[in-house]
This record gives structure tokens, sequence and C-alpha cells, in this order.
């Protein structure tokens, strides 16, 4: 029996970027990846994340943010995957397992400030923008995604 390879989505609070990532990659692939996130100083996952992932057709209101020590020794990530410059800068270099560290920063939505809709634009680009980076890297993978239009 194949075993799923683990990705691990990285990021500073595990509130936006890192959450939609996760969900994402579970919906494009979660047949051939087991799926996970974590923050170096988790906080809460974001509502706007909530809500841009539910209009893509997403569920992650059942996700929480989870502190990266809770991996470490535990989980051997074949993919580490950081989506923020200040992560990249502060994570490990090595990972338990890991075959592969890629660095894929996006903006931090959560920075935006203005209205409601501002944000929430903010947040949709970057959802959009992830969506993009993941079908790209499975094709660069040869894993054919489980929402291939």
């Amino acid at each position: 029996m194949d075993r799923k390879q683990n990705v691990l989505f990285l990021c500073t609070k595990n509130s936006a970027r890192s959450q939609m990532a996760e969900g994402l990659l579970r919906n494009l692939a979660g047949d051939d990846f087991s799926v996970y996130s974590a923050g170096l100083e988790p906080d809460r996952v974001h509502p706007m994340a909530v809500k841009v992932m539910s209009e893509a057709g997403i569920d992650i209101s059942a996700q929480h943010s989870k502190d990266v020590k809770e991996y470490l020794g535990k989980l051997f990530a074949h993919y580490l995957i950081i989506v923020c410059a200040n992560a990249e800068q502060r994570c490990p270099a090595i990972f338990p397992g890991m075959v592969e560290r890629l660095f894929w920063p996006f903006d931090d939505p959560a920075a935006v400030e203005g209205s409601e809709e501002d944000q929430l634009t903010a947040f949709r680009r970057v959802r959009d923008e992830i969506d993009k980076r993941l079908r790209g890297w499975l094709v660069e993978i040869g894993v054919r995604s489980g929402a291939d239009d």
C-alpha cells in the first residue's frame, strides 16, 4: 500500500495563507498528499480566509491554527512549503523527512487595511495566487489534480 506524502505549509501565524493553501491542496490532490499547516506564532484562522475559501467551494471552518512545534519530530514532511517571508527567515532549515523545502512568498491579506471589501479583495487575490501556484506545482511534480478542469 502506498503511503501519501506529507505536505506542511508554514507561515507566521497560520491564520490565512497557510490555512488557505492547506484547504486548496487538500481539495486539489488530497488523494495524493496528507496536508498540514502550522505557524511559528499561531493565532486563529482568519474569518475572511474562511469566507473566501467558502466562496471557492472549500470549507476550512473546522481547521485551526497549529504551532510548528506540534509537528517537529512527529511529522515527516516530504514537502515543507513556506508561504511568507517572515517564516522563511525563522523556520528550521531542516525538517524531519523533508525531501524539498519550497519558498512561495505571498502577500499577507490580513495586513491590508481599508474597507471590508478591500480586505476581501486581498484575500481573494491571495487565494487565487495560491491556487495557481499549487496547480503549477502539481503539474511540475507530475500529480494530476482531482480538480483539473
